[in-house]
């Protein structure tokens, strides 16, 4: 694989880390993206989201000339396409990001090449994918199965399985799961990954490798949703969610997981409908799984409702806006929603929200008057009702009662163990 250049088709959480760890192993990198402020930093060699240790990564691998970025789509041995792949309304899988990606690369093509499909998607994407290739370059052979000529461009999916905020470890040390459309296109996506993974490759077809992640996922969904219906019935009991999960988890087959706001990023809170599309009759659980995680945010919402009202308190503060801890990342974020249902809910009452990974607030929460984000140097969550959203490693030395708050709603669970440090105070930013 040495002296090969691969395009990464998509230069966000997934495919910029993709980018940097395939350009310290040997392989002239080629970043595409369509926006241009992407472009720019990267080859500037910056970052513009917040990952543990990828800027070090970018910035060696930039001032090598291993990476580079650009709009247009280069010639290349190899294209890895990570490109987002949402859901439309009715939770039907968008693969139009999908579709723009084989346009692009499908003038680019000679014969021989290798497109490697990462984006989570529905079974049956990547042979869609070298079909739309196909149908654009008919004068070109797709290796759609084993019967397939030397010169034919082959197709393989490789799902990430990374964990935001260890991306960089995990893309390395984790299990790879890779399938192609045929035998060669398989053993030839492998050796790719071999050459940085120390995790295990793991070779299959391309519908059991897009299967298997979205399968992944489901399992946590079911998982988060089971620790949030717990929840529920802990506040209707009121006892203590976080005794009766330790408590239960001391049995030695028994994992319950932490409840929270709700599910939110690209994967946990999109990919499940991907399956449940798939096989709608099949994935009642999965389906309920998804409507008990979803409607996790307005039941915060009516916690943090009743306390206002209960304290008769003229601010909120909310700790956390990510959708999960120590990351910027506001992608299906519950943390958003909450804030802008308060924020509509009590139009009178200030609503701080402190969130330390970004220095502007979102589109939406941007434009509510009573919304500001806040900093740690100026009084603000005194004698307001104090909502724990996002267990940023930040706020764990936080102590609760020297936090002045006239209620608290902890969500996540940050006072389930005792504190060290000092009380929070804010700013406006």
């Amino acid at each position: 694989m040495e002296n090969k250049t691969v395009a990464v088709v998509g230069l966000g959480y997934i495919g910029l880390p993709t980018a940097a760890v395939l350009a310290s192993h040997g392989f002239q990198v080629i970043g595409v993206d369509t926006n241009p402020d992407v472009v720019a930093a990267v080859n500037a060699g910056q970052v513009p989201f917040v990952e543990p240790d990828l800027d070090v990564a970018v910035a060696g691998a930039v001032s090598r000339s291993w990476l580079s970025a650009q709009a247009e789509m280069p010639r290349a041995d190899i294209f890895v396409v990570a490109v987002p792949t949402p859901f439309r309304a009715g939770r039907q899988p968008d693969l139009s990001f999908v579709e723009a990606a084989a346009r692009a690369i499908a003038p680019v093509l000679t014969g021989a090449e290798l497109v490697i499909l990462e984006s989570t998607s529905p079974p049956g994407t990547t042979q869609r994918l070298a079909r739309a290739i196909g149908d654009l370059r008919q004068d070109l052979e797709m290796a759609l199965d084993d019967e397939h000529g030397p010169s034919a461009v082959h197709f393989a999916h490789c799902p990430e399985r990374v964990l935001p905020g260890r991306i960089m470890t995990e893309m390395i040390e984790n299990d790879r799961i890779v399938g192609g459309l045929s035998a060669a296109s398989t053993q030839m996506a492998s050796a790719m990954y071999r050459t940085f993974c120390k995790g295990e490759v793991l070779t299959t077809t391309a519908e059991t490798a897009e299967t298997a992640k979205l399968v992944e996922n489901a399992y946590r969904d079911v998982n988060i949703a089971l620790a949030n219906e717990i929840s529920n019935v802990a506040d209707v009991l009121d006892i203590d969610v976080w005794e009766v999960i330790e408590l239960a988890n001391r049995h030695p087959r028994v994992n319950i997981l932490r409840p929270g706001p709700g599910v939110g990023g690209h994967c946990i809170a999109v990919d499940p409908w991907f399956l449940i599309s798939a096989a709608p009759d099949e994935t009642p659980l999965m389906r309920q799984a998804r409507n008990t995680n979803d409607a996790k945010p307005t039941q915060v919402v009516a916690n943090i409702e009743a306390a206002v009202r209960e304290s008769g308190a003229l601010s909120v503060t909310l700790l956390g806006l990510s959708y999960k801890a120590d990351i910027d990342d506001l992608r299906e974020s519950p943390s958003v929603q909450i804030a802008r249902d308060v924020a509509l809910a009590f139009p009178d009452v200030q609503v701080n929200v402190v969130e330390p990974h970004i220095s502007l607030l979102p589109t939406g929460l941007d434009q509510l008057e009573n919304v500001r984000l806040a900093g740690w140097t100026a009084a603000g969550a005194e004698q307001g009702v104090l909502a724990v959203l996002v267990d940023h490693s930040v706020f764990k030395g936080l102590i609760r009662e020297e936090m002045g708050a006239a209620e608290v709603v902890d969500v996540c669970g940050l006072w389930s163990r005792p504190a060290v440090v000092a009380p929070l105070v804010l700013d406006v930013i």
